[in-house]
């Protein structure tokens, strides 16, 4: 190969580099034109919120189906439970494939509508079919002619109130008393009387807020599971 030809061949592959590298700078260029901006201050604040919004819908529908499905929370008012339940105590209840048993405590709308619109707190002391007797000389109580055995009460059932005996529960009724026996308006009282099943909201679960007030303040240990039978 002579000198001229070494010389343009030496030519042609600095030409060729030189294409080669503008070409590398035009993909270069087009690269970043073509890559997305920086989210602004303002985008960024959008999506931070609508991830907040997401969450608090998340945990409203979650409020709504524990609140429909699984339980809800109501006040008691009264001492008609003392010593289960207090006066401010908050509860949870559950209405969820419930059937009423012995031993339960329930709350109920007043059937004859002589509490108005305030829900009763009371425990299941007989169900349908069953025939209860209370002896109030002595303060026991008998379903189906056997002693309960009753350690949560407050006091003997001394009180009779309206109550004659022995008595069959109704079909589709139940049987309820307040465990502080003698301050109570319950099954006895014929201002309460025998508790349609239709009108009970729910089964008393949870003790979640201990009532409590200047005199006497909460008692954080009574709270977690109530006591049945």
């Amino acid at each position: 190969m002579g000198e001229n030809d070494r010389d343009y061949t030496a030519a042609a592959d600095e030409a060729e580099a030189n294409d080669f590298e503008e070409g590398d700078g035009a993909q270069a260029e087009v690269s970043a034109a073509d890559a997305p901006e920086p989210a602004t201050k303002y985008e960024k604040t959008k999506m931070e919120i609508f991830d907040w919004l997401q969450c608090v819908v998340m945990a409203v529908i979650a409020a709504i189906f524990i609140f429909v499905f699984l339980g809800r929370t109501i006040g008691v008012d009264g001492s008609s439970m003392l010593q289960t339940l207090h006066d401010r105590d908050r509860v949870v209840m559950t209405s969820l494939y419930y059937t009423p048993k012995y031993g339960d405590i329930i709350i109920f709308q007043s059937p004859t509508g002589n509490f108005g619109e305030t829900p009763l707190v009371k425990r299941v002391i007989a169900v349908e079919g069953q025939v209860v007797d209370i002896n109030f000389d002595t303060g026991e109580v008998f379903v189906d002619g056997r002693l309960l055995d009753e350690p949560y009460i407050n006091e003997r059932t001394i009180n009779r109130a309206d109550f004659i005996g022995p008595l069959t529960v109704k079909e589709g009724h139940v049987f309820v008393m307040g465990d502080n026996r003698n301050r109570s308006s319950d099954s006895r009282d014929n201002r309460v009387g025998q508790v349609d099943t239709r009108y009970i909201l729910g089964k008393v679960l949870f003790l979640l807020v201990p009532g409590g007030d200047e005199d006497n303040p909460r008692d954080w240990r009574r709270a977690g599971f109530v006591r049945g039978s």
